[in-house]
């Protein structure tokens, strides 16, 4: 488990979830032993969704745009610690839809949809209503294009696996 210094000092014990990293980053211990907190691939970062995190390394922040895994983050990187290796996933991040979402209330909303160049995001006819989303995860490449124009915050772009914790 681990634990925020404050809440250690304070006496209050609770999990601190961490951050997500740029594409191709190492495993959590990995990836903070070798970072240096250069920024080289926050200034890399076409899209600007690389940017300065907790501690001063680097984290993702899908509310100022997508990844296109273009590579320039792992490209700059001098320290090994974001490594892109042909047939690697960049990382097991999905999209996922939550229960604040318009269209699951009968709003009609297809914003999500239309941002996903994946196609992961699909809107199934319903009868007598509106279409509501679907996500595909298999399809998700987890770019995170769908977050910053829902006009709800209704999508968070997260690790399965993580989530299961």
């Amino acid at each position: 488990m681990d634990v925020a210094r404050r809440g250690f000092l304070r006496g209050r014990f609770r999990q601190v979830a961490a951050e997500p990293r740029p594409p191709w980053a190492l495993a959590e211990a990995d990836f903070i032993q070798l970072c240096s907190r250069c920024d080289d691939c926050v200034t890399a970062c076409p899209t600007r969704v690389v940017r300065v995190g907790d501690g001063g390394y680097p984290t993702i922040d899908f509310s100022l745009g997508e990844c296109t895994f273009c590579g320039d983050c792992a490209a700059a990187c001098e320290t090994g610690a974001i490594r892109r290796e042909a047939g690697a996933p960049a990382w097991a991040m999905k999209a996922h839809l939550g229960e604040t979402c318009v269209a699951r209330k009968g709003v009609e909303c297809r914003i999500c949809g239309e941002n996903c160049e994946a196609g992961a995001i699909r809107f199934r006819p319903a009868l007598g209503g509106i279409s509501r989303p679907e996500m595909n995860e298999g399809t998700c490449t987890g770019c995170g294009a769908c977050v910053a124009p829902c006009p709800v915050g209704a999508i968070a772009v997260s690790n399965p696996m993580e989530s299961q914790r």
